[in-house]
């Protein structure tokens, strides 16, 4: 996936910065987080925006305003969303969580009816040798059991600010720019998660900036695997493996949590992916 993450960024460094950018819960038993140099790329979202200390996608000390969709269908959020739990490092003290925010409720995110939401951020973020971008810092996926329903999730941990993403169900994970399919055996659909105005890799194009993340093969029961799908001028895609064949994997539920946090003593800006673990 290497090859993914870092194809033609130095031919794209120079048009980056003249990108326009549109843009948790206890219980969890995480999987033991790898570290990882897999760094990685549409779609009018249904959901509700309910924040525990932020009434708005728009976290206190986040440099990016969202946009979000009206309600959908589905059942209600809790009325206090759940803090990100998939932590990759133990507590430390001064951890916390600043808000917790619901901006895509229980729907099934499709072709038709993609979720969607946008921040606008400066660019660059901050000057070099920081990464002009919200830059991915770490991946971090659990499960769920007490949720109601029961879920399984993907967490992607972003330094700077919160990119925009576009999520829906695709038929096959294909590669941004060459289009070359990539694989994902042993699961009943693929969810494809595109950040937009976004990065794993550093300001130079030589490494990835991903430090943790689970191995591909996660095995869960609605969360089976991910792959990275690019890594290119501010877009970063990945795809998520849902189900195993022969489930109604694609008409899982789908609800998607914003998580801003100090954790480590660092500010992280969170998209937490999950899946509905009780209809598999």
């Amino acid at each position: 996936m290497a090859g993914i993450a870092f194809k033609g960024f130095v031919a794209g460094r120079t048009g980056l910065a003249a990108v326009l950018l549109l843009v948790a819960a206890a219980g969890c038993s995480p999987s033991p987080p790898q570290p990882s140099a897999s760094a990685s790329a549409s779609a009018t979202g249904s959901g509700s925006a309910t924040a525990a200390g932020s009434a708005s996608a728009s976290s206190p000390g986040s440099s990016g305003a969202a946009t979000t969709a009206p309600a959908g269908n589905g059942s209600s959020a809790e009325a206090t969303p759940p803090a990100d739990a998939d932590e990759t490092s133990p507590a430390a003290n001064g951890d916390r969580v600043i808000s917790s925010t619901v901006t895509h409720d229980w729907a099934v995110p499709s072709a038709d009816a993609p979720f969607r939401t946008a921040h606008q951020n400066p660019v660059p973020l901050a000057p070099p040798p920081a990464e002009p971008l919200p830059a991915l810092f770490t991946i971090g996926a659990g499960q769920h059991p007490a949720g109601t329903p029961p879920y399984d999730q993907l967490s992607f941990r972003f330094t700077g600010a919160f990119p925009g993403y576009e999520i829906s169900f695709v038929p096959e994970l294909r590669a941004d720019g060459s289009g070359n399919l990539i694989p994902m055996p042993g699961t009943g659909a693929i969810l494809k998660v595109v950040f937009r105005g976004a990065q794993a890799h550093t300001a130079d194009g030589t490494a990835s900036t991903i430090t943790e993340s689970p191995a591909p093969a996660i095995g869960y029961r609605a969360l089976t695997s991910y792959a990275a799908a690019g890594d290119f001028e501010g877009v970063l895609s990945y795809g998520l493996g849902v189900g195993r064949p022969g489930t109604p994997a694609p008409q899982t539920k789908v609800r998607v949590y914003e998580v801003e946090k100090i954790e480590q003593g660092r500010h992280l800006y969170v998209v937490a992916i999950q899946l509905d673990a009780g209809s598999l």
